[in-house]
């Protein structure tokens, strides 16, 4: 895959998905709008998607064999560039499907996320994160794509044996890079480790929360920085950390990676030190965007990987943003139907929130700087909290 933007060029693009036995279609129509979303961020376009009906997908080809069909003379006639599965393929199932779909690049979701990462990247450090991510996640289909290694065994001089088939000397190639990378990214990750004991025992929160909700607009907010943010989805990639002092007491607030559904385990694996910082920090301020549809399934894909890199011990502090944004649906009280989620006026959502859950909570807006103060004086008291007990000398804290 190579959605580049650097000539301008708009690439077209179809999406193709399939609804399981027990799944809610109005749910992967969800998934389908943010995979959309991610392509538009990569660089693509395109309305145009694929759904069928199955009990599982099919081992070889993902999808059954006529609704293939139907995608690859579709994708003739309209001429599209790219065909993106909202699932990982298995390498078997990529050859299989491009066997059908000639006229088309076939890719999946895992190797969409890795491209924009990519895009992103802007440190030598991240580069090299993301380098070993792709590399990680082409090691095991690298059948069929030995034109797409050949020019770097060329520059690096290596040449296989007479014995030795094209599929071996690319393993082997990937293998050598992906051990030169991990020794860099240990090199660095010792640096980085060195540079948060330096910071002492400042207390520390880190943003966490799904792509696209707002964490940098926060960050800058807060630590009237300039971290870059925009409406796309994994604006940011380096972990920003900026010293903040709300009234008297100082803090460290470092703005991470955003997660998302389906987030590739090779991204994980690669980012692990970019993570530390939430593994290390004091409180974790998850950001949740409730305007968005799908906010409370987000917000649990947040959490699950909260739990996955071993960060469930620390206090979290949930902020609730664009509320500005929020819309809800009329309900209609002689409905046989139970009340859903968008069916919710906010402050009907607050009090079940607040009810249910035993997380400390706030409803704010960053971009419209609704219920910023009393965000501050919450951090406040539960920075304040924390310092205290680390300097008990310190009264003039209070």
């Amino acid at each position: 895959m190579n959605i580049t933007t650097e000539e301008k060029k708009t690439y077209s693009a179809v999406f193709v998905s399939v609804i399981r036995q027990n799944d809610d279609e109005r749910r992967i129509m969800e998934y389908l709008d943010e995979l959309k979303f991610l392509a538009e961020t990569a660089g693509a376009i395109g309305n145009k998607r694929f759904v069928q009906r199955v009990d599982k997908p099919d081992n070889s080809t993902y999808i059954k064999s006529g609704k293939l069909k139907e995608i690859a003379d579709y994708c003739e006639e309209n001429k599209i560039d790219y065909v993106i599965f909202d699932d990982e393929l298995s390498g078997m199932q990529q050859r299989n499907i491009e066997r059908t779909i000639k006229c088309s690049s076939v890719i999946d979701r895992t190797s969409l996320i890795l491209e924009i990462f990519a895009q992103r990247a802007r440190t030598s450090y991240a580069k090299m994160q993301v380098e070993l991510a792709r590399y990680n996640y082409m090691l095991p289909r690298l059948a069929g794509m030995w034109t797409h290694l050949e020019r770097q065994r060329g520059a690096r001089g290596t040449r296989g044996g007479m014995g030795e088939t094209q599929i071996e000397v690319d393993r082997r190639i990937v293998k050598e890079r992906i051990t030169k990378l991990k020794e860099q990214l240990e090199k660095v990750d010792r640096q980085m480790a060195t540079q948060r004991g330096n910071r002492g025992s400042m207390v520390r929160i880190s943003l966490v929360g799904y792509t696209n909700v707002g964490k940098s607009t926060l960050m800058n907010l807060l630590a009237k920085s300039d971290v870059f943010a925009e409406n796309k989805l994994f604006a940011t990639l380096d972990t920003t950390v900026r010293k903040v002092v709300i009234e008297n007491v100082p803090f460290l607030l470092s703005d991470t990676v955003g997660f998302i559904r389906k987030l590739p385990t090779q991204l994980v694996e690669a980012f692990k030190s970019t993570l530390d910082e939430v593994r290390e920090a004091d409180i974790l301020m998850h950001v949740v965007d409730i305007s968005h549809p799908n906010f409370e399934e987000q917000l649990h894909v947040v959490e699950q990987t909260i739990n996955e890199i071993g960060a469930s011990n620390k206090p979290v502090f949930v902020v609730f943003n664009k509320v500005d944004a929020y819309r809800y649906e009329e309900y209609d009280e002689f409905s046989l139907e139970p009340k859903k989620q968008e069916n919710y006026t906010l402050e009907e959502f607050k009090n079940s929130w607040i009810a249910k859950e035993n997380t400390p909570c706030i409803f704010i807006s960053a971009k419209e700087k609704i219920g910023i103060d009393k965000l501050r004086s919450d951090i406040y008291k539960m920075v304040a909290e924390i310092h205290a007990g680390r300097y008990p000398f310190n009264n003039f804290l209070w």
